[in-house]
């Protein structure tokens, strides 16, 4: 338990939550919802449990509630109020909230009771799209503002990703149709996030398509081994983080003459990567997309 994060910044409540560091102080001081910690210096501090209490009163208050009305509540009260709405209302939010907590905590138990908990009423599909990607886009953001560790994200990865793999094993004895069109799932050199491509093949392969998963940092001449078993190759990729900016239209200039000059083999791609180029001068053979929803609606 010595490694668990118990005490929390008014910073890392304001990345943690989504509310303003201002109103968590009007809060305090109007509601006395909260009572922090003070340092030596005046700075203050919030333990886990204001940290339970602070994703709760922003379930509720985003829910309807006013503010007002919380403050009214009691302590034991809050929680079960926040049961109460998420039972008939929209569980994205709250699913959300507990899976930040699980992560938090490094809490496996959470974590799966929180997914069965949504697989009541949500495909698996639905639940990635709806509470997995946002996720995975929050904490993203979180790591890079140093309120949670790799460690942190990692522990939450690992485990969306083996939900993935989960769901992928249950498709791979089923027969693709077409057998003629193939898709090649790969990140590129150095690349390692491969939980968006998981879910494109996922996919795909719930479509009754294809494909070759081939996972992180593949080398581009190896890519030229399945043009000689495939035909109609659709190669797709994912780069959040490479190829590097100023090496990207580099790679994919590259990747064309090497991979694409058969009129039946293409190369579509996504990431935040892509944010970085001008894209109207790729090769006619290569295609982007801003979403994996994007992605799949073109397929």
């Amino acid at each position: 338990m010595n490694n668990i994060k118990v005490s929390f910044s008014i910073k890392d409540l304001e990345n943690l939550t989504g509310i303003k560091a201002h109103t968590i102080r009007i809060w305090e001081k109007r509601y006395n919802l909260l009572s922090p910690n003070r340092s030596d210096t005046n700075i203050r501090n919030y333990s886990l449990v204001s940290f339970q209490k602070l994703l709760n009163i922003s379930y509720l208050n985003n829910n309807g509630l006013k503010i007002s009305k919380i403050a009214q509540l009691k302590e034991e009260e809050i929680p079960i109020k926040v049961r109460e709405i998420a039972s008939r209302a929209k569980i994205e939010d709250h699913s959300i909230n507990a899976l930040k907590l699980a992560m938090i905590n490094f809490d496996q138990v959470l974590f799966y009771s929180t997914y069965n908990n949504l697989l009541e009423s949500k495909t698996f599909s639905e639940i990635f799209y709806d509470v997995f990607l946002p996720l995975l886009n929050e904490i993203g953001l979180l790591w890079q503002t140093d309120t949670i560790t790799p460690a942190h994200e990692h522990f939450l990865s690992i485990h969306i990703k083996q939900k993935l793999l989960i769901n992928i094993e249950r498709l791979q004895l089923l027969e693709p149709k077409p057998k003629s069109k193939t898709f090649v799932l790969f990140l590129p050199d150095n690349e390692i996030h491969d939980i968006g491509l998981l879910f494109i093949n996922y996919q795909l392969r719930s479509k009754g398509y294809h494909t070759i998963f081939l996972g992180e940092s593949v080398p581009m001449a190896s890519l030229t081994d399945l043009l000689e078993f495939f035909e109609d190759v659709t190669f797709i990729s994912y780069f959040t983080v490479y190829p590097l900016k100023d090496e990207l239209i580099e790679y994919i200039n590259d990747f064309n003459e090497l991979l694409l000059q058969n009129t039946n083999t293409r190369l579509q791609i996504l990431g935040r990567q892509l944010e970085t180029i001008e894209l109207g001068d790729l090769p006619k053979q290569v295609s982007t997309y801003s979403s994996i929803k994007n992605l799949m609606e073109h397929i």
